[in-house]
């Protein structure tokens, strides 16, 4: 595994017209890193669903609600974490109650509300989900293009 060569943090309020700040300075890291024109957009669309399943999900109509987004360049991978503190759900109860879907499935065979999860796994090489005080959404792309790890890995931890 390489080392981490960068890592650019960004918060923002959890509004749905932050999610195009976190895109073009997601595209423009992306760009500089030396990803394709595919691979950049692949970037943006998982990123942007799970910012806005944050902004949407995490703090209903609150206000003062945040989003961290985190990016972490390496040689040969970018990581993206786009974490909240809002309401947490039971992800495992979520994903059954949408049915069983693949990277194979058709998409007019997703359930609503269950085309995010399935867009992030398939535009993204790695993909892991940590569900305490909010929901934390790991992302990896790779440089070289390969897939590593198609399952989604999701944590439950409680902390002490």
């Amino acid at each position: 595994m390489k080392e981490l060569v960068d890592y650019i943090e960004m918060k923002v309020p959890a509004k749905p017209e932050y999610v195009g700040i976190i895109r073009l300075t997601l595209s423009g890291i992306a760009s500089r890193m030396g990803y394709s024109y595919d691979d950049i957009e692949d970037l943006k669309i998982a990123t942007s669903e799970a910012c806005t399943n944050a902004v949407q999900h995490a703090y209903k109509q609150q206000e003062g609600g945040e989003v961290v987004v985190g990016f972490g360049l390496y040689q040969d991978r970018l990581d993206v974490m786009i974490a909240d503190n809002g309401k947490s759900f039971d992800f495992e109860k979520t994903k059954n109650e949408l049915g069983p879907y693949s990277a194979s499935s058709p998409i007019d065979q997703l359930s609503e509300g269950g085309l995010g999860l399935y867009l992030m796994e398939t535009l993204m090489d790695e993909v892991r989900v940590l569900v305490n005080s909010g929901v934390t959404v790991f992302m990896t792309k790779y440089l070289s293009g390969e897939r590593i790890d198609h399952d989604t890995t999701i944590t439950n931890y409680e902390a002490n």
